[in-house]
């Protein structure tokens, strides 16, 4: 149950839950519910990312299980992590304005961990329909890192959008039901420099029975980029 009392000390306090909490946030159409995480203080990096979930309309959550994998393998890279409901999703108010209104929602959040976590670089990372979301956002937002899963390229505009001045990972199953694995591809080479592309193969959409799978290839594939430890060896 989100507690509306931790919630407005949070926001008066401007602090970083330091464990586990969930709490809503001031939102441009209303409270927004939101969960955040912090890693084992020895793996601690400099960085907190923010996880965008898939559509609302087709039953997208931050609990979604994808979104939680890109969660649990960030912060067990050293990554604080917040996942967020985008309006009139969960206990988040508002209702659902086909990317707009839901750009605006992680701009919100955004500008949260900026005030909280002034020193951090800032990470963005989305499923689906979140992946749209912070692509959008990315441009305004000075990111360290995007990691975008599935994608939607046949189905968003992704061609108009500029890419991020970061480094970029792009994860895509070989038999999504949901995505057209062409017009990934098609996009992707249409950038420059192209984004790092990994194709899992005999993987649909919601990754099913592939998650520890995509646990490893999103750890993989962002490992080189993380800050240093806040804390040194011993």
């Amino acid at each position: 149950m989100v507690d509306m009392t931790q919630a407005r000390k949070i926001e008066e306090a401007g602090e970083f839950p330091s464990e586990h909490s969930e709490f809503l946030l001031r939102g441009p159409a209303g409270m927004l519910e939101c969960a955040t995480d912090v890693p084992e203080p020895d793996c601690e990096r400099p960085a907190t990312i923010i996880i965008c979930h898939p559509h609302p309309l087709h039953g997208g959550t931050m609990h979604n299980k994808v979104v939680t994998i890109l969660e649990r393998s960030t912060r067990e890279l050293g990554l604080r992590t917040v996942r967020f409901n985008f309006r009139g999703v969960g206990k988040s108010e508002g209702e659902h304005d086909d990317g707009y209104g839901e750009t605006d929602d992680l701009f919100t959040v955004a500008e949260w961990v900026r005030h909280t976590r002034p020193e951090d670089s800032l990470w963005l990372g989305g499923f689906s329909f979140g992946s749209y979301i912070t692509l959008k956002a990315a441009l305004n937002l000075d990111i360290g890192q995007l990691i975008s899963v599935a994608p939607p390229a046949d189905r968003y505009a992704f061609d108009c959008l500029q890419h991020p001045d970061c480094p970029w990972l792009i994860i895509q199953g070989d038999e999504d039901d949901v995505v057209n694995i062409d017009s990934v591809r098609a996009w992707v080479e249409s950038i420059k420099p192209p984004p790092n592309l990994v194709v899992m193969e005999k993987a649909g959409h919601f990754f099913h029975r592939r998650l520890m799978d995509l646990r490893g290839l999103l750890k993989n594939g962002v490992r080189d980029h993380l800050p240093g430890l806040t804390h040194g060896p011993g």
